[in-house]
């Protein structure tokens, strides 16, 4: 939602995409509407949601179109899709679960902007939303950090293969941030550990060079700064956004 308003804020007309995204024409939420499409249009914002399962090749392409159909073009892309809470040891993980994370997390953002570029213009920007775990190792979350490196890889190829076109691929890298993703992991470690949430953010606080977990502003911020015209000569940069906790 805080890079959303953010790029509100800048001007951008909004699709919000999810599995479960409804608009009914001419800009009014049906009853069924996501919760985050019916607080932009409340605020303020100029939105409209298409409902897209990126995991599926024909969803994305026929979302990607369906935005092209209704708002003429296509700019900026934001990959944000992601299965965080499959966290277990690595022997006790399924094939299934596996694929499940690598499907929506990498495979989605490969897709997404493979159907972006093919309609983007020049100055189109996509935004890979990585994280720490593409940097970083840690315990219990194979898939997902190796999903969040692998769209590293995936930011630093795009960026080199779409260049021709003056499309920029980045990444933006936050360390620990209390979403409704960051906590169900918080959760999980602080019990693990034998410890309150409180106290398990406090110890993560406590290890970041400025003193604080970071929130989903700083995030916004990055996003906002790489989908501008102020980052017109960056491109394949992984930008971590981690109070100085990760600096590689």
């Amino acid at each position: 939602m805080a890079f959303l308003q953010r790029l509100g804020e800048a001007g951008c007309l909004l699709v919000v995409s999810d599995l479960e995204t409804i608009m009914t024409a001419g800009n009014t939420c049906s009853a069924d509407a996501n919760s985050v499409v019916r607080d932009l249009i409340g605020q303020g914002y100029n939105a409209i949601g298409i409902s897209c399962n990126v995991s599926e090749e024909d969803s994305v392409t026929k979302t990607v179109d369906e935005v092209v159909a209704r708002l003429g073009r296509l700019d900026i892309v934001i990959n944000n899709a992601a299965i965080g809470d499959i966290i277990k040891p690595l022997p006790e993980l399924s094939l299934e679960e596996w694929q499940r994370v690598i499907t929506v997390n990498l495979t989605g953002a490969f897709l997404l902007s493979r159907e972006a570029a093919r309609v983007m213009g020049e100055g189109g920007s996509i935004i890979n939303i990585a994280s720490q775990a593409a940097k970083t190792g840690f315990r219990q979350m194979a898939p997902y950090v190796s999903s969040k490196h692998g769209m590293i890889g995936l930011t630093r190829t795009s960026a080199i293969d779409l260049a021709p076109q003056g499309i920029r691929v980045n990444a933006v890298c936050p360390n620990h941030v209390t979403t409704t993703m960051g906590k169900a992991q918080s959760e999980y470690f602080s019990s693990l550990r034998g410890l309150d949430p409180e106290t398990y953010r406090a110890q993560i606080a406590e290890r970041v060079p400025l003193g604080r977990v970071g929130t989903p502003q700083d995030t916004a911020s990055a996003v906002a700064f790489l989908a501008s015209d102020e980052a017109s000569f960056i491109t394949g940069e992984a930008l971590n956004v981690s109070g100085g906790e990760e600096t590689h």
